[in-house]
């Protein structure tokens, strides 16, 4: 699959509008999987559901033909920021209309293995995650696409030019560096 995505990738970046069509087809269940993970600590009921996740990404992915695509995992990174921006503009314009009112809490994932809080709010996390990336874009980035993106860590370290110590390393101390931050708020 991965040869074909980056296939599609590069004939969408040289115009062929069908091609991203093609690939959407190609890693719909794993954008959905994404979708899913993104919504999962969600409040019940909340009204963005995963498809639509998908789709509104769907939608703003149409404008990103002009990207270096690399390859699939660069796709799915770039993909995985863009369901997080959703979901935090989402929930900023919630929490906005209701000045203040009910946080949507995200439910942290065991495989951060944070003790507190096992609750954070999006915006905050994400605030957080912006906060790190002034400091150190790369451990960001390694959450971002650990934590929102579900990629493995050979995927990660493939897509950051890294080795795979490395990505352990950065996932190890970005962990404890949210946890600090997310504990303050």
């Amino acid at each position: 699959m991965a040869a074909d995505a980056t296939t599609l990738l590069l004939a969408w970046r040289q115009g062929d509008e069908a091609a991203l069509g093609e690939l959407i087809s190609l890693v719909y269940q794993e954008l959905r999987r994404m979708a899913h993970r993104y919504l999962a600590g969600q409040r019940p009921g909340h009204t963005l559901q995963a498809t639509a996740l998908v789709h509104e990404t769907y939608l703003q992915l149409v404008d990103y033909r002009r990207v270096r695509w690399q390859d699939r995992t660069h796709f799915l990174a770039v993909t995985a920021k863009l369901m997080r921006r959703i979901l935090v503009d989402y929930a900023r314009s919630r929490n906005a209309n209701k000045r203040g009112g009910s946080v949507r809490p995200v439910w942290l994932e065991d495989s951060l293995d944070f003790a507190l809080p096992r609750r954070a709010d999006l915006v905050a996390l994400d605030d957080s995650l912006e906060a790190l990336a002034a400091i150190d874009p790369r451990k960001s980035k390694v959450v971002e696409l650990k934590f929102f993106g579900g990629l493995e860590t050979g995927e990660i370290a493939e897509a950051l030019g890294v080795s795979e110590p490395t990505v352990l390393r950065d996932w190890k101390l970005a962990k404890l560096w949210l946890l600090r931050e997310l504990t303050r708020a």
